[in-house]
Order: C-alpha cells, then structure tokens, then sequence
C-alpha cells in the first residue's frame, strides 16, 4: 500500500514567469484584434492632429471646475422653467389622440397655405364677405371648432382658479 499524502507542494512562479504570461496572453489579444486597433490608433491620430485629444486631457484637468459651471447654468431659472414647461408640454401631448393632433396639424398647415395665398393675392375682406363666408361649411367647421376649443379652454381656466 502507498503512504497518504500528507502535504501538496505548489509550484511557485516567480515574477518573470508571470510576466512572460502575462506579456503572451496580451500578444495574442493584439494579434486577435488588430484591424480594430489600427482603426483605433488612426481615431487616436485624428483626434491628435486636430488638438481634440489635448483639449479633452485639458477639460478632464478641470473636471471640477467645468462641473461647476455645468451645474451653474443648469439651476438657473430660465433653464428649470424651461424644463418643467417641457415636462408639462411633454404631459399635455401623451394625453392627447395622436389621430387627431395629426388631423389638426394638417389643418394647420392647409390653414396657413390658403391664407399666404390670399395675402400673397392682396384680398381685402369687407364686413359683409364676413358674414357671407360663415355660409361656408369650412370656414363654419372652423369657427365651431374654434368656438368650442375656447368654451373648453374657459372652462379650464374656470376650474384652475377655484
């Protein structure tokens, strides 16, 4: 019968062993992907010839600084107005039909080219063409729409003021 084994002997490597490991395993990743290096290093050039590369280890240099001033402007009334009214227009959109903001916005858009056509023509409009136009069922679609989108806004209105 064998005698136990009573201890396990590791081979250590030394330093040098490790190294040349190291330094093997790290050559045969450059030979794997040496097309996307050169494409990198040739990036890297680019970015060099052009001062890219200093003005970006200048902006890392005064990280501190430059987030100072981010935050700055960032906090400032104009720019959090504008972002909590983005946030609200943001709000008023999601509710809303995107079948009829797409009827409406082409509205718009035939609106404004009949009505550059007509200005581009120099038409005067007298009071009595006014109240012939409201015979028109398109103008009289419009009208009503507009009449109802006020009554709704007032209504609206009504309601945030109590």
């Amino acid at each position: 019968m064998a005698a136990p084994i009573t201890s396990i002997k590791r081979k250590e490597r030394s330093e040098m062993e490790v190294q040349q490991e190291k330094l093997a395993e790290l050559q045969k990743q450059i030979a794997e992907q040496e097309e996307s290096l050169q494409k990198v290093m040739e990036l890297t050039g680019e970015l060099h010839k052009i001062g890219a590369l200093d003005a970006l280890q200048a902006m890392l240099q005064s990280k501190e600084k430059i987030t100072g001033i981010a935050l700055g402007q960032v906090s400032r009334e104009p720019v959090t107005n504008m972002l909590n009214n983005l946030m609200a227009g943001a709000g008023v959109l999601t509710a809303l039909d995107p079948a009829t903001v797409k009827q409406l916005s082409q509205s718009v858009q035939k609106g404004l080219s009949e009505a550059e056509q007509g200005n581009a023509e120099g038409q005067k409009t007298s009071l009595l063409q006014l109240m012939k136009s409201m015979n028109d069922p398109d103008i009289n679609r419009a009208l009503t729409f507009g009449l109802n989108f006020l009554k709704g806004m007032g209504k609206g209105l009504e309601d945030s003021s109590e």
